[in-house]
């Protein structure tokens, strides 16, 4: 019997085929709001359907959870020329000096220019590919 019977079944019928008309109100009626009757009843579905009680996981405090700043080294390679309009980037005999605010210098994206860049750390990618076209990595803490 499919939804769409049940419904035409049930047209006309006061409670649709729950019972007594007090049977499909309150939370009494699901046994409880929540967790309630963890000790009596509700323990069992909790059990079947693989949860339990209580909090789960991690919680990492606030103080702890650092915000991470990172760039592409592509981008940097793609904005040079406006950094060194802007004057945070400057130009000495071809090679360009980046001093970098993120935390960290990832490699993706392609690098044409030689760049020396300042930063707090790279990833082994970044630093091979400034090296292969004549640049370098500089670590500042």
């Amino acid at each position: 019997m499919g939804t769409k019977d049940k419904t035409k079944k049930f047209r006309g019928s006061r409670t649709c085929g729950g019972g007594t008309h007090k049977n499909r109100r309150g939370a009494g009626n699901r046994g409880g709001r929540g967790h309630a009757g963890g000790c009596k009843h509700h323990f069992v579905k909790e059990r079947m359907l693989g949860r339990g009680y209580g909090d789960y996981g991690f919680k990492r405090p606030q103080k702890v959870a650092k915000k991470y700043t990172a760039i592409d080294i592509g981008v940097l390679d793609e904005a040079v020329d406006q950094l060194v309009e802007q004057k945070r980037a400057k130009v000495r005999t071809g090679k360009y000096y980046i001093t970098v605010d993120a935390d960290k210098v990832l490699g993706a994206g392609c690098v044409t220019k030689p760049l020396i860049i300042s930063a707090k750390s790279f990833s082994k990618k970044a630093i091979e590919k400034l090296e292969s076209v004549g640049g370098k990595a500089k670590i500042v803490e």
